[in-house]
């Protein structure tokens, strides 16, 4: 790593010198053990593949590709619907369950390492485009996973290290990996004369990123235009991308599984859900603010400089999402983001003097250092929380137990009744549920599945009441979460270790 803690000032670089030890050498070697370190431990996460979060609607997406690949129907409710989680990737992954038999939380753990690979590979080839400097690559690593905030925010398609180590197994974290590898194959195509196929190639890959995950699709979208105008391309490439982006937006049009196009009108709920990424900026994305720095630097020497460019059109669709009120579009924030934290570690290793590098190293280890502090929080899926440090432990979430106890009785496609969090994580494991656990525009009649789900639990409701519901949709078992259901149509088989109860219909 290229991060020179010591100067000239410093008494102990002459005798470093005199050893023999460069201090770039050391820095780079303790970044780089740093960086292994990291690894090491988000590898321990996917072993234990902690279960919050939209862990459950990943799950029983793969769960419906795999016991029905071509017609899977709504992966939460027993409907013929589609959705937008049945994308290229969860159907490799739907297809892999399928063909081997292994546990849908299995096949997640593979997702989550094959997904943090892609990430790190990616990372480091597009890095390669930008620098040739050894240390450039583990620097971005570090930045990505530490250059934000003192307050970390635990969303999918944000490559903070507590994120990650909550979404390593979403479609999110394969799907931007796949970005930086875009990005990195787009540079070298629009630098140096590539063909046809090429291009359609480009163009096909595009697609796939956006159809697995939208959001960060417009994340890898806005790299690519910046990529492009950098670029600077002559005549010759325009007819090129011109087919590629026709044959990208053929893919989408062409997807069996859901109407890529009607995301466009996701909804009222999908803005209401997003509006807390606006909450706290500072405290969310203030260590950054380093990377601004460098970005003005590097626009001083290249007003078309690919990361300015980058963040550009990332503040933009923020920026744009606020003042519109489409709170959804926040999640281009690592457009806007992710640029930053590039152009600080590559401050490091070239902007100007070895003074100034030596002050931007200062300056990018004492952030990094309040971001890990930050993030530290995902220590506690990989050792026990009561050995965390207060302040520490306090920013650790721990995981649900989950409702594999149920399979006991419940089978795959039987629908449980039941509400809040535990619809989030019921249909992991193969039932459905009267109403989903998320917004769904695709079901027509979610809101009368809610406002059903809401009358079956309310205290008030008759017997009678219950059993229309159940007739309507089918309702084979209910788990109550406060287990304080009275009722004769309701048989109690089996309590749950925070005290539900599952209830057989008789």
């Amino acid at each position: 790593m290229t991060v020179r803690f010591s100067s000239s000032c410093v008494s102990g670089e002459t005798g470093a010198r005199r050893s023999g030890i460069r201090p770039a050498a050391v820095g780079r070697a303790l970044a780089t053990g740093v960086t292994g370190l990291v690894l090491l431990l988000l590898v321990l996460v996917v072993v234990r593949l902690p279960w919050m979060g939209d862990l459950g609607i990943h799950a029983a997406t793969v769960q419906r590709l795999r016991h029905s690949p071509l017609a899977p129907g709504n992966p939460l409710v027993d409907a013929n619907t589609p959705s937008p989680y049945y994308s290229p990737w969860t159907l490799v992954l739907g297809g892999v369950a399928r063909a081997t038999g292994l546990d849908v939380f299995v096949v997640l753990r593979l997702a989550a390492a094959a997904g943090l690979a892609l990430l790190v590979t990616g990372v480091w080839r597009y890095v390669r485009t930008l620098s040739a400097r050894p240390a450039a690559p583990v620097l971005a690593l570090l930045s990505l996973w530490f250059l934000w905030g003192t307050e970390p925010l635990l969303w999918s398609g944000f490559t903070g290290l507590h994120s990650l180590a909550l979404t390593a197994a979403y479609p999110s974290t394969f799907t931007l990996g796949l970005a930086f590898h875009f990005w990195t194959w787009l540079s070298g195509a629009v630098r140096r004369p590539a063909g046809w196929g090429v291009w359609l190639g480009l163009g096909v890959l595009w697609a796939v990123i956006l159809l697995c995950h939208q959001f960060s699709g417009v994340v890898a979208t806005a790299g690519a235009a910046a990529t492009v105008a950098a670029a600077r391309p002559g005549h010759a490439v325009w007819p090129r991308l011109g087919g590629a982006l026709l044959l990208g937006v053929s893919v989408l049009g062409a997807w069996p599984y859901y109407d890529f196009y009607a995301l466009a009108d996701a909804g009222e709920r999908l803005e209401t859900v997003h509006r807390v990424l606006y909450a706290h900026p500072v405290a969310r994305f203030g260590l950054a603010l380093l990377g601004v720095a460098a970005l003005v630097a590097r626009w001083r020497r290249d007003h078309r400089d690919p990361l300015v460019v980058f963040c550009a059109l990332g503040v933009l669709a923020v920026a744009a999402g606020r003042v519109t009120g489409h709170y959804s579009w926040a999640r281009a924030f690592p457009a806007a983001v992710i640029p930053a934290q590039l152009a600080a570690a590559l401050a490091v290793v070239e902007a100007g003097s070895r003074r100034v590098r030596a002050v931007w190293a200062a300056l990018l280890a004492a952030a990094l250092l309040a971001g890990a502090w930050a993030q530290a929080g995902a220590l506690g899926y990989v050792v026990p929380a009561d050995a965390l440090p207060g302040p520490v432990a306090d920013t650790y979430r721990r995981p649900w137990p989950g409702y594999g106890w149920i399979t006991r009785w419940v089978r795959y496609g039987d629908v449980v009744m039941a509400e809040g969090r535990v619809a989030r994580q019921v249909p992991a494991y193969g039932p459905y549920t009267v109403a989903p656990g998320y917004p769904d525009f695709f079901l027509a009649d979610e809101d009368r599945r809610v406002a059903a789900t809401r009358a079956y639990f309310a205290p008030a409701t008759s017997p009678a009441e219950r059993r229309r519901i159940e007739r309507e949709y089918e309702v084979r078992w209910v788990l109550d979460r406060r287990g304080a259901l009275d009722d004769p149509g309701l048989r109690a088989v089996a309590r749950g270790p925070r005290g539900e109860v599952l209830y057989a219909v008789r």
